[in-house]
């Protein structure tokens, strides 16, 4: 059977009406921002100072998105009649975002915490060869990666963070000690200076 005319038209206007009164859930983006979760994975940043090129983050991405050159440093010893060391130097760290698919490997395997992640998702280029991202832009990123959220009250504490702490209760309480033994030759040492009575000669 063929539909009357003017069906067509009367569904569309059925599903208007019936939509109109429902509440929107078009984000009006880019005037409105979104509320991201804090977990989002974004852009990648890098905290140039703990990184040691040990270039694990490189050798781990499968998709060799990670470039990195450094060259070698001879550091002079740390005590006279030491032996000089040498270091890696940061050159260049580039990740290519256009091959980066957000595994997150590199950050995971980064034994020195030096890669984290930025909620910052806005990023598009014109050309395909600025998404390589270079260490300066890199570092920049940094500032938009939101603070560790707090520890579990309950949680078991962290076994560096127990050490730490007992070291410190141990040196507070030798500390101690040796001011209180101080106290006490001073008050034995006052104690045992003789006194002249007063009007008399000694």
């Amino acid at each position: 059977m063929a539909p009357f005319p003017g069906s067509g038209l009367a569904k569309g206007l059925a599903v208007t009406l019936r939509t109109m009164t429902r509440k929107t859930v078009t984000e009006q983006y880019p005037d409105v921002q979104p509320e991201l979760p804090p977990r989002t994975r974004g852009v990648i940043g890098l905290f140039e100072e703990n990184c040691t090129v040990c270039m694990l983050c490189a050798r781990e991405c499968p998709d060799w998105c990670i470039y990195i050159d450094s060259h070698k440093e001879t550091v002079p010893p740390a005590a006279p009649g030491g032996r000089e060391r040498s270091r890696n130097v940061l050159d260049r760290f580039a990740i290519d975002f256009s091959l980066c698919m957000y595994c997150g490997i590199c950050i995971e395997v980064c034994p020195f915490d030096a890669l984290f992640w930025s909620p910052e998702f806005e990023y598009a280029e014109t050309d395909i060869r600025d998404l390589t991202h270079e260490r300066d832009k890199l570092r920049e990123w940094m500032w938009t990666v939101p603070a560790p959220p707090a520890l579990d009250p309950a949680a078991e504490e962290p076994k560096e963070i127990a050490a730490a702490r007992k070291t410190a209760d141990k040196l507070a309480a030798a500390q101690a000690a040796a001011e209180a033994e101080a106290d006490a030759e001073a008050e034995a040492q006052a104690g045992s200076e003789p006194t002249t009575p007063e009007g008399g000669e000694s």
